[in-house]
């Protein structure tokens, strides 16, 4: 049994939450999502990660001057701050289809009656939880791993809120209680999920202590390797997904490409190559759209 103290804690913390929720669904999908971006554009600069952001832009261009890095942080922060708001919205945004527009249908139709098990992977880019919007309009019932909230009733009300993004329903990544076995139970139902013939959204563009170091913008980067690892073992097929926002707008453009799965001798040696290929296309998508990528997050060590 919870802690009455803890308890009041999160209940707090979910009553908080729940007021902020209804002052941004008191406002329009656009009008949230424009004056979140305008906050976050001003207020987000001065926190630490920040700096985070401005050393990851300096590991990965180099060349470009402190004041192009500085604008395209800037930017990113802006972009974040309309992905908070229209997460707050999200059931009301896919209620709109006609805000996100698939940009190769052809590529996905080609197998969509005969499609099997997929694991789509995708990075954090635009508002990236759409990006499994092509397998929830095909019908394919697809779930996605995400990071557990800590507070139950915070983490129950998120995925309600996404129930219909993700009908496969939400598979919690890690350790949930804090233990071994948890974790390891989390993994399993990854595996068995997919083994079923279940579709699968991962994002995978974020630093790995247990993963592989593959390059990224030149510079090895311990990168997720789950997608490839079942991939690779159980014969299903790598979908990478991006989204882009289309201008300022709460409008989105889904781009998919299938990722070959090399199936040779040395499983070790395919579940490098197949994360190498994945981190090599995350690579050139984000250098398309440098201010829709979120620099603030860890990847390199």
């Amino acid at each position: 049994m919870m802690p009455l103290l803890i308890d009041l804690r999160y209940r707090l913390e979910y009553g908080a939450l729940r007021l902020l929720v209804g002052c941004v669904r008191a406002m329009s999908i656009e009008t949230a999502a424009n004056v979140s971006g305008g906050i976050w554009r001003a207020v987000a600069p001065r926190l630490r990660r920040h700096k985070r952001a401005i050393a990851n832009l300096t590991i990965a261009y180099p060349d470009k001057s402190p004041e192009w890095r500085e604008n395209v942080a800037r930017n990113m922060w802006e972009n974040l701050g309309r992905v908070m708001a229209e997460t707050m919205q999200i059931d009301r945004l896919i209620r709109e289809p006609e805000r996100i527009t698939i940009a190769n249908p052809e590529v996905f139709g080609r197998y969509k009656d005969k499609l099997g098990p997929v694991i789509g992977a995708s990075l954090h880019m635009g508002n990236w939880e759409l990006a499994i919007w092509p397998l929830v309009i095909a019908g394919t019932n697809p779930a996605a791993v995400y990071r557990t909230v800590k507070n139950p009733y915070v983490d129950a009300y998120l995925r309600h809120q996404r129930r219909d993004l993700y009908p496969g329903g939400l598979l919690g990544k890690g350790k949930v209680d804090g233990s071994r076995e948890e974790g390891q139970n989390t993994a399993r139902q990854i595996m068995d999920f997919v083994r079923n013939g279940g579709r699968l959204g991962v994002v995978c563009d974020l630093y790995d202590k247990s993963g592989l170091p593959v390059p990224f913008f030149g510079t090895p980067a311990r990168s997720v390797v789950i997608p490839a690892m079942i991939a690779r073992r159980i014969g299903a097929r790598i979908w990478l997904a991006r989204c882009v926002r289309e201008g300022k707008a709460s409008r989105f453009r889904v781009e998919i490409k299938e990722l070959k799965v090399p199936r040779t001798g040395n499983a070790g040696d395919d579940v490098k190559a197949i994360t190498a290929a994945m981190q090599l296309e995350f690579e050139a998508w984000i250098r398309e759209v440098p201010e829709q990528w979120m620099w603030s997050n860890r990847r390199w060590s």
